[in-house]
């Protein structure tokens, strides 16, 4: 009587870290998986700039990580359903074409220009992140261009032309 919480219950209190972590179901599916992959890969790319003589790169890795990580906690969260004052995929879609064009231009520079290990390593892994990034803009770019369509499926093309019409090129 009067007790909050039965102690005999079956159901585990949820702690605060898991209210803060991303659900199983976001996380298997393909774009919580890429916003995974982008969240890793741009920290350690970070990591590895730090830790190089191409120290003045390290700014791109750390504003891509913080991105990536924002949206991944947004869309986990469903923070995007319940503010409408953005068109979240269209903000999606540039922020990974910039990140993209960003982290290749900066791998490029990191690998040709630097001599050390820790350069050629943020390289490698910047040129990762820019397919992982790539790939996260085409399929956003897909769903944006099916949506600008009014959501028509590619396979049943509209009929533009009426049997019954009436043509002059007889």
């Amino acid at each position: 009587m009067g007790d909050i919480e039965d102690p005999r219950s079956n159901r585990a209190p949820q702690t605060v870290l898991q209210s803060v972590l991303p659900s199983k179901e976001f996380i298997s599916s393909r774009k919580g998986l890429l916003l995974l992959g982008e969240v890793a890969l741009s920290f350690i790319s970070f990591v590895c700039f730090a830790a190089s003589t191409a120290a003045a790169f390290v700014t791109a890795p750390l504003i891509e990580f913080l991105a990536a990580l924002f949206l991944l906690f947004a869309y986990s969260t469903k923070f995007n359903e319940r503010f409408k004052g953005f068109h979240w995929p269209l903000m999606d879609f540039l922020r990974c074409v910039s990140a993209s064009i960003i982290f290749f231009i900066v791998s490029i520079m990191s690998v040709s220009k630097y001599p050390d290990g820790a350069s050629k390593a943020a390289g490698v892994f910047g040129f990762i992140a820019t397919i992982v990034f790539a790939l996260d803009f085409y399929f956003i770019f897909n769903e944006l261009a099916n949506f600008l369509k009014g959501g028509e499926s590619s396979e049943d093309p509209p009929n533009t032309q009426d049997d019954d019409s009436d043509s002059d090129s007889d």
